[in-house]
């Protein structure tokens, strides 16, 4: 006899309905949105479409116009879930910060306690073990605000990753980083990835990404499009949901978005293989 197919893994985000308004305008409305255990899932568009208030709404930090979102199986709320692991873009912190690279580390293990944080045996070693997964152990002990950018945002994904987060959210996490750092902190989201979590991922360009992701949601105009790469980055795609012409062409092997609003946020580059991903 043969035994049933496994069911699927129930979704660690489940968007239904969500819309969103700022003051008189609609961002976005009708978004019905899973990401599975496993799965990257990109945000795109341009700047003021709502990419980083989706993510302030998966939060619970803001609220939703219309629909329902539920997190790693519960309903958002405003006091967090520590199942949902955050990481920010990557602003430099002021040359004065006097934590060392560690302390900032433990802010993700021992932050959420009230008063101030009495180390504990186990807190140490978690510690001791994200620096070492992060790849800090060389500049973790020197005071955050001279590190480099990279160096930072190293420290900042094991912030992130304290508590094994089964979802985790990006918002423009590669910003103002060299293409090395780029590199290191793609492949430290893509490990985490790779251990079932869901990882939804807010960026402006697509490139250093490109080849982890699963789905693009891109967001313009008021108005949405899901699907897989080769379904979304296409002139006709980006051309009806921007409501003006969009070309989508291969330039010495870079895939470039031409002709959006907001081109600077729009212009998105492929360094992948030359493959035909325009109508």
């Amino acid at each position: 006899m043969t035994s049933p197919a496994a069911s699927p893994a129930a979704p660690l985000l489940r968007i239904r309905g969500a819309g969103i308004r700022r003051d008189d305008r609609e961002l976005w409305s009708g978004l019905d949105l899973d990401v599975a255990p496993g799965e990257l899932v990109a945000v795109l568009g341009p700047s003021g479409t709502g990419k980083t208030t989706l993510l302030r709404a998966i939060l619970g930090l803001q609220g939703l116009s219309e629909g329902t979102i539920e997190a790693v199986g519960q309903p958002v709320r405003r006091r967090g879930n520590r199942r949902i692991g955050y990481l920010p873009q990557a602003r430099p912190l002021p040359a004065e910060t006097s934590l060392r690279g560690r302390d900032l580390v433990a802010l993700g293990v021992d932050g959420h306690r009230f008063g101030f944080p009495i180390p504990r045996r186990g807190d140490r070693a978690r510690v001791d073990a994200l620096v070492a997964a992060v790849g800090a152990r060389s500049f973790a002990d020197r005071p955050a605000g001279t590190l480099s950018g990279g160096e930072q945002q190293r420290l900042r994904v094991g912030q992130a990753l304290a508590d094994d987060p089964r979802l985790l959210l990006c918002d423009e996490p590669l910003t103002s980083l060299d293409l090395a750092n780029q590199q290191a902190v793609v492949e430290l989201i893509d490990r985490h990835r790779r251990t079932g979590a869901g990882v939804l991922l807010v960026t402006h360009d697509i490139n250093p990404v490109l080849d982890i992701v699963d789905r693009i949601l891109y967001l313009a105009n008021g108005r949405f499009t899901l699907g897989t790469p080769r379904e979304v980055l296409t002139t006709r795609v980006l051309s009806d949901l921007y409501g003006v012409p969009v070309f989508v062409s291969q330039v010495g092997g870079r895939l470039v978005v031409v002709g959006a609003p907001d081109a600077e946020s729009a212009a998105h580059h492929h360094d992948g293989p030359d493959e035909e991903l325009h109508a």
